[in-house]
């Protein structure tokens, strides 16, 4: 069973087209627009007539590592500031011109960031006229002459073009006439509008050569603008309604026999006089979108084309009218594009319909710039990647001449000011990238097999004429049969009259024999002519084969000038390629140089400082050595002392236990006697008052515990340490500690003692205390229990984070009295009504604890201060 197939309409084949090899690259120029009053930094320096450097402006860091970056750009002419609006068009549209005169196609369009001054390079201003109006000015200067009469060509509106008839054309500029209401005068005729009056100066005018004078021109201009994606022709006359306004009607693009893309339904105007076109130019202008924003006072919101379109046909044999042949008609034009410029609404402040412009705008330019970047991949690495012409109104528009139907020019106007710096540097990329993108190089037009001179001729020939003929209308050959002799008088009255018939003869024989010399001369002149006429067919086909040769050896020549550019372009290449990595080589260099010498200066900055470290350290060591001269000196002296303390405090040692052998050898004597004799009164001394800290004598410390009281001995009430808790504890105590003796010992329940902590141990446990002793300036060791919590690690060991601190301190007081008092502070009363046996009992000493608060001066955290406990009812 078959499958039927579904049908599908046959796609046209595009017009078969002479292959061209010749290609061109898009031609792009720079043009740097002046800084106002206000800006000060400038992020643009014009190094060449062909390369700029952009800076980075102060504030913005480029590269990762902090560091400004430069870079340069090369175009194919860079204008800078000075640079003449004349001088800009003779680089950039004239030549563009030119070919619209011989029949080729030319785009031209400036583009970059809003507020970069691409309207002004267009249009101009009065004094100073754009591209535009200069163009328009060289082409009627160069066809004024030439011109046909208005209505002789005419638009079919398939971007074709129709030649009619004198008698239709009169016929049409009558009908036009008659249509005016207003009569035209000569004073409404010269009224121009006073922002576009002397757009160009005199002296500035422009003219091209080698303009065809067998040809016969026309002028049709149209203006349209793209806005939102939609073509609005601007040009379209609408009756205004004041009560209910119609909104103008888009316009769609269509495609010719020829697949080249147009606007349907666009007015197209005839006009004969560069006033006369930017006239309508204006009228136009005056209806494009612009809107006032934050950064441009007059914003275009649309990209507007202005299309200039050039008719041409050749004369007739006789070189007096045109031909008419349509297929020998001529149609050029040239397209002047002054695109949108890229925003950020950010910087713009737009809001609700300006939002929606700057997004259109920015959506066609990035597609303009796919379309380029897909254009240069498909010529660079042979891709055959579909190209999105279609995506936007702009590029579907232009599609023809990026495929080869004629040159492509873009003027990249940017603005210096630092504010402007990310999209200026976005704008570079772009243009030095279109660069790189090559179009076909258009054709020339055929040449029409007429002789060449035809109007020149026929110009002369009827000058020749009219002065050939006299006043009375008589020509000169009349003039030459009329001096011949007389006919002499024929009339005969007898008819034996033998004189006038003889007479008669003799004249007609006269007039015979000059007759005959008049015809044997012009036979004479007649072969003089042809035989001249016979050499010159005679040297012509020599100089035509002699031209013949030369051309074929012309061809050669310039096959070898072909072969020899295509080798310069491809030096030029390398050349430039490799002065840039010169110039890459020359920057790293100049770093590597700034590098070194700030290295070096770094070096010997060093090496200074190091020298005044060393002689400080020098100065430093003879100091210290002075200072420990010193304290060794005062250490020699503390230690003699100490040593005559502990010499004194030995000797009352030894007196207090003979005391206590003499006490005990009194108690065992009246034990044996049966009666015991009241013993003598006890002598009690008042206690001294107690000399200040600073005045008071290191004190004499004992290592024997005090004697027991003889009262009975009461529970002591011992204060809870605060290492106390349902924790488990490290108790680390040095080997090295001493045993004080003191009634007050810290306990810590649930708790594991080492000498020297192991990770082992602290891995079982949570919290950590450090038994530390060290002399005090009194000369008193007192002992410091370093508490802290145990904190595992990442790696998986041990960490102790220390959180508190507790000291504990025990002094001997000044006393002479045998028995020896200790107490476990410093913040004990030291008035004179309390007697030294206070200090003697156990209960009394065991109701003084120690409190530690934060917030001390005298220690790493924590103050001491020896108060009274309270007492169990």
């Amino acid at each position: 069973m078959n499958r039927q197939v579904k049908c599908k309409t046959p796609r046209r084949p595009p017009p078969r087209k002479p292959p061209n090899s010749q290609k061109d690259p898009v031609g792009v120029y720079l043009r740097v627009r002046p800084l106002t009053a206000e800006d000060e930094e400038c992020c643009i320096e014009v190094i060449s007539s062909t390369t700029v450097q952009l800076h980075a402006p102060e504030g913005f860091k480029v590269n990762r590592n902090g560091e400004y970056k430069e870079t340069q750009y090369s175009f194919k002419k860079v204008f800078g500031v000075s640079v003449s609006q004349l001088e800009l068009f003779e680089h950039v549209a004239k030549p563009l011109v030119v070919d619209l005169l011989h029949g080729k196609n030319g785009l031209l369009f400036t583009y970059g960031v809003t507020g970069s001054g691409k309207t002004f390079t267009m249009t101009g201003s009065p004094g100073l006229g754009g591209l535009l109006p200069r163009s328009l000015d060289m082409i009627f200067n160069s066809i004024g002459p030439f011109q046909a009469k208005r209505y002789v060509f005419k638009t079919d509106d398939k971007n074709g073009m129709e030649i009619q008839c004198e008698v239709d054309a009169l016929l049409e500029r009558q009908k036009r006439d008659s249509n005016f209401t207003v009569p035209k005068t000569p004073s409404s005729r010269q009224k121009v509008d006073p922002e576009i009056g002397d757009m160009l100066r005199p002296e500035e005018a422009c003219k091209a050569d080698n303009v065809d004078e067998d040809s016969s021109y026309s002028i049709f201009v149209s203006y349209i603008e793209i806005y939102n994606n939609y073509i609005y022709d601007l040009l379209e006359e609408t009756q205004e309604d004041a009560i209910k306004p119609k909104p103008p009607q888009s316009k769609i693009l269509r495609e010719d026999q020829n697949h080249n893309m147009y606007v349907a339904g666009c007015m197209e105007v005839e006009v004969k006089s560069a006033e006369e076109a930017f006239q309508v130019f204006w009228r136009g202008q005056k209806k494009r979108k612009v809107a006032n924003t934050r950064l441009n006072r007059e914003s275009s919101r649309s990209h507007s084309v202005f299309i200039i379109k050039l008719a041409q046909a050749p004369l007739d044999a006789d070189g007096d009218n045109i031909l008419q042949d349509k297929n020998q008609v001529s149609v050029s034009q040239l397209c002047l594009v002054d695109l949108a410029g890229s925003e950020r609404t950010a910087r713009t402040g737009a809001e609700g319909t300006r939002i929606r412009e700057a997004g259109n705008i920015n959506q066609s330019l990035l597609n303009l710039r796919t379309c380029m970047e897909i254009l240069r991949e498909n010529q660079m690495y042979g891709t055959n990647k579909m190209v999105p012409y279609r995506d936007s109104k702009v590029t579907h528009l232009f599609k023809n001449y990026f495929d080869g139907e004629g040159k492509v020019r873009m003027v990249v106007c940017v603005n210096p000011k630092a504010d402007d710096y990310e999209e200026t540097m976005l704008v570079m990329r772009f243009a030095e990238m279109t660069q790189e993108v090559e179009v076909a190089r258009p054709l020339d037009r055929p040449i029409c097999g007429f002789t060449p001179g035809r109007r020149h001729r026929n110009q002369a020939f009827k000058e020749e004429r009219g002065a050939l003929i006299d006043n009375d209308g008589t020509s000169v050959v009349n003039g030459m049969l009329l001096s011949l002799p007389p006919l002499p008088s024929c009339e005969l009255t007898d008819p034996n009259d033998e004189i006038t018939l003889p007479r008669l003869i003799e004249a007609l024989q006269n007039r015979q024999r000059i007759r005959q010399m008049i015809t044997d001369e012009y036979n004479r002149e007649a072969n003089m002519m042809k035989s001249m006429l016979q050499q010159l067919d005679s040297s012509l086909a020599s100089k035509e084969n002699l031209i013949h040769e030369q051309n074929c050896r012309l061809a050669e020549k310039e096959k070898v000038i072909q072969s020899n550019k295509t080798e310069i372009d491809r030096l030029e290449k390398k050349n430039k390629t490799q002065e840039h990595k010169i110039d890459i080589l020359q920057k790293t260099t100049k770093v590597y140089e700034d590098d070194k010498r700030s290295l070096q200066q770094e070096l010997e900055t060093r090496g200074h400082r190091l020298q005044r470290e060393l002689s400080e350290k020098r100065r430093m060591e003879q100091r210290l050595q002075g200072m420990v001269s010193d304290t060794k000196h005062k250490w020699e002296k503390e230690c003699e002392r100490r040593v005559n303390a502990m010499q004194l405090e030995m000797q009352n040692k030894l007196w207090v236990k003979d005391e206590k052998l003499k006490q005990l050898k009194a108690i065992v004597t009246e034990s044996k006697t049966p009666g015991r004799p009241d013993p003598p009164p006890r002598q009690t001394q008042t206690k001294p008052q107690r000399p200040s800290r600073e005045e008071r004598p290191p004190a004499k410390r004992s290592a024997s515990p005090s004697p027991l009281p003889t009262t009975t001995p009461v529970r002591p009430l011992h204060r809870r340490s605060r290492s106390a808790g349902g924790e488990k504890w490290v108790d680390h105590k040095p080997s090295s500690s001493l045993d004080l003796g003191t009634v007050l010992q810290p306990v810590i329940p649930n708790a594991i003692q080492v000498s020297t902590p192991n990770e082992k141990a602290l891995s079982k446990c949570d919290r950590y205390v450090l038994t530390h002793q060290e002399v005090a300036s009194d000369g008193e060791i007192q002992t410091k229990l370093i508490k802290g919590e145990v904190i595992k690690t990442r790696g998986g060991g041990q960490a102790v984070q220390f959180t508190d601190i507790e000291t504990l301190k025990q002094e001997l007081t000044t006393t002479t009295v045998p028995s020896r008092k200790r107490k476990s502070s410093e913040g004990a009363s030291a008035s004179g009504d309390q007697t030294d046996g206070a200090w003697t009992d156990v209960e009394t000493r065991c109701s003084v604890a120690l409190e530690m608060k934060a917030g001390s001066n005298m220690g790493p955290g924590y103050e001491h201060h020896g108060i009274t406990k309270r007492r169990r009812p």
